[in-house]
């Protein structure tokens, strides 16, 4: 995935909308377009995670504040439903226009319910998702129930959300209150996935029913187990993101393996890996190992599809995963308070009269960075002493040492 890219276009009312957009490395499959829950804003966790996962799908993902909030311009107290549903299509216009076409639209909370109003204002967009989205928006109306007299009296009213305060006016509660979703589904013509925990006590599951039963064909459902509202775990919103994209691409015309049956094996070897090209291109492969069925691939930009990591990464993951497991063996058998091993490598090459250290003189040499992130209550010493461990990790000693690859022929 590369660096988010920030931006930034006109919403609905002409203040200018700060946005990001997550890309893919190389050319993406698809764009995206992400509207977060009320009140929360592109940078709330789950928004960020479910646009890095997408992007590493190979899908460009835009979220955006909407007006009045996180980094744009506007008052949150004028803004509405409605308004909402404007500052979507406003961004789905400046996606289509500066980018690509916004294929797949996601909605988190009311951001779901506002995506499934915009919907047919976004024509060329072939799927849609909610996830723990309410069926009618006057659902969010009953987290200031205790302000509503005031809000109808006074025509405003500041209410505490999630320990922030907002200015909410009347004509909130009047736009929410005269918006259903009903006539929405019935007349969508987009692919449509609810995605819904059974045990979100904000917005509850009953939602994903109404909204299930009200869309038409094609609809999927997928229960998010026992994740929160917020999908405050990171490994919630990743898997979200996963099966998020493993459903659209039926629809988005997204590269996948292939599901012939000469993709389906080979058979795994006991005491190896076995690698065979899928088909779904002209680098694509399947790893299989033991019981594990996974994926290799090479960027767009060398001619791959980016189904799965390339032949660097895997080796780059390999040495990475070592070097963690090595950590913590040596931590537990010590006993010290490590908490977590993180470690980030990068592949690069180098002219070889360039390395100091390096035997070979001509020509160019491989450089692999390694940068090693230990969590805890540890001491200098320990953590020097983990450091000096990470060398001894053995696909570490295997790299930096002399080695033999025998090849044959066998078919």
């Amino acid at each position: 995935m590369a660096a988010p890219e920030k931006v930034t276009f006109t919403g609905h009312d002409g203040h200018e909308l700060a946005g990001r957009l997550e890309r893919p490395h190389g050319t993406p499959h698809a764009y995206a377009l992400f509207a977060h829950c009320f009140t929360c804003g592109k940078d709330i966790a789950a928004a960020q995670r479910i646009a890095r996962a997408l992007a590493d799908a190979g899908i460009a993902v835009l979220r955006f504040d909407f007006t009045g909030l996180g980094h744009s311009e506007g008052e949150f107290a004028n803004t509405n439903f409605s308004s909402n549903v404007a500052d979507l299509v406003a961004a789905a216009d400046f996606l289509r226009e500066s980018y690509g076409t916004p294929a797949l639209l996601v909605g988190h909370s009311l951001g779901g319910a506002a995506m499934i109003a915009a919907a047919d204002k976004i024509p060329d967009a072939k799927a849609l998702a909610t996830i723990a989205a309410p069926a009618d928006p006057e659902h969010v109306g009953k987290l200031f129930d205790a302000r509503r007299a005031e809000i109808e009296g006074r025509g405003e009213a500041e209410v505490d959300l999630a320990g922030r305060k907002f200015t909410i006016r009347k004509h909130f509660l009047d736009d929410i209150s005269g918006t259903t979703l009903t006539e929405c589904l019935n007349r969508m013509r987009k692919a449509l996935l609810v995605m819904h925990g059974p045990r979100d006590n904000v917005v509850g599951i009953d939602n994903a029913t109404a909204i299930f039963t009200a869309a038409k064909h094609p609809k999927s459902f997928v229960s998010l187990d026992d994740a929160d509202h917020l999908l405050a775990r990171r490994a919630d919103a990743v898997y979200a993101a996963q099966v998020l994209a493993a459903w659209a691409a039926r629809y988005l015309d997204i590269p996948q393996a292939s599901t012939t049956e000469a993709d389906t094996g080979p058979e795994p070897m006991p005491d190896g890996v076995v690698v065979q090209e899928t088909g779904a291109g002209p680098f694509a492969n399947r790893v299989v190992a033991g019981p594990h069925r996974l994926l290799a691939d090479e960027p767009p930009d060398v001619g791959g599809t980016n189904t799965g990591p390339s032949p660097y990464d895997w080796l780059l993951g390999g040495l990475g995963a070592c070097t963690t497991m090595t950590i913590r063996m040596y931590a537990q058998r010590k006993g010290w308070p490590l908490a977590r091993v993180a470690v980030r490598l990068r592949h690069s090459k180098i002219h070889a009269q360039d390395c100091a250290n390096c035997e070979t003189k001509q020509g160019k040499i491989d450089v692999i960075e390694r940068d090693i992130e230990l969590t805890g209550n540890l001491d200098d010493a320990q953590r020097q002493r983990l450091l000096e461990i990470a060398d001894k990790c053995p696909v570490h000693r295997t790299l930096t040492s002399e080695n033999v690859v025998r090849t044959r022929l066998v078919g």
